[in-house]
């Protein structure tokens, strides 16, 4: 089973899927290690890890797709991919989910925000016109029916910005367009209550992602709401990046008072990266253990 195929599977499933989200190979392992049943790559995070700099539109379409590369190459289960506004026009967004798919994304998602985009929940966001929104979904999806007929896969996300400028009747409008276009997923970016969420999921067909940022505009409900109020996927985009930030900055304070915080075993350090497999695996090459010894 390819992971678009596996992706797909999942969201026939009656459940609000949780969905930590990614900025590297060794986070994604850790979100399948912990038995988390799909991934993303977190722009936000992504950008942080990579480059140390703000998600605005500072990484290029290669360093973003080597990035999804080098994730899906550690981990098997499906990974959806920051496609951002698809870098350029029509034809680029085409390039860009060619290019997620070869890296072996399950999904790509692509956005209505003016280019350089800003992270979702960060002032002075703008979207471009219904019309090159369209032609954005349109060509994504052109693009994954290419691939198919090759034997590939992916899914389209399809997200809408269009409510912090625009208003919530705006940003459904536009996702109930991306859906008859023939999007997989859609995702309204930033509804600001739960009564707003709801309206969200009542109009709109097939599965629906919500983003929860901890201090975003979007409220953090809890599984069991955002299952009934009609979600497929629950996205956390920086739970792992803001857990990892506050735990180096302890560590760095307490070594520069020369002392030793507590952290995780260097035994199961080694285990979960890979370690002790890699050793078990290479038993099979006496000249690779020896160079071991």
């Amino acid at each position: 089973m390819n992971q678009a195929t596996a992706l797909r599977a999942l969201l026939t499933q009656d459940k609000c899927h949780v969905m930590p989200c990614c900025f590297d190979a060794l986070s994604a392992k850790l979100i399948a290690q912990e038995g988390f049943e799909l991934t993303f790559m977190s722009g936000f995070a992504a950008s942080a890890a990579r480059i140390g700099a703000p998600d605005l539109g500072l990484m290029s379409y290669g360093e973003v797709v080597d990035q999804a590369r080098n994730i899906t190459d550690a981990i098997s289960i499906p990974l959806i991919g920051d496609g951002d506004t698809g870098y350029g026009n029509a034809m680029n967004v085409r390039r860009t989910v060619a290019g997620f798919a070869k890296a072996g994304c399950a999904s790509i998602m692509i956005e209505d925000q003016l280019a350089p985009k800003r992270c979702g929940h960060t002032p002075g966001k703008a979207v471009v016109s219904r019309d090159e929104a369209y032609d954005r979904i349109r060509a994504a999806v052109d693009e994954r029916e290419a691939l198919r007929e090759q034997g590939g896969d992916v899914l389209i996300l399809a997200r809408t910005d269009a409510r912090h400028e625009h208003g919530l009747s705006e940003a459904i409008d536009r996702a109930t367009a991306f859906s008859e276009l023939g999007a997989d997923i859609l995702f309204v970016e930033a509804p600001r209550s739960e009564a707003e969420m709801r309206a969200v999921c009542s109009s709109l067909p097939g599965p629906k992602m919500a983003n929860i940022v901890e201090g975003g505009e979007t409220p953090d409900l809890p599984n069991a709401a955002l299952r009934d109020i009609g979600y497929s996927i629950a996205a956390y985009p920086l739970s792992l990046m803001a857990s990892a930030m506050q735990a180096m900055v302890t560590t760095l304070r307490s070594m520069r008072d020369d002392a030793r915080p507590g952290q995780m075993a260097f035994g199961e350090l080694r285990r979960r990266i890979g370690f002790d497999t890699y050793y078990e695996s290479s038993k099979r090459y006496g000249s690779a253990e020896r160079r071991h010894d």
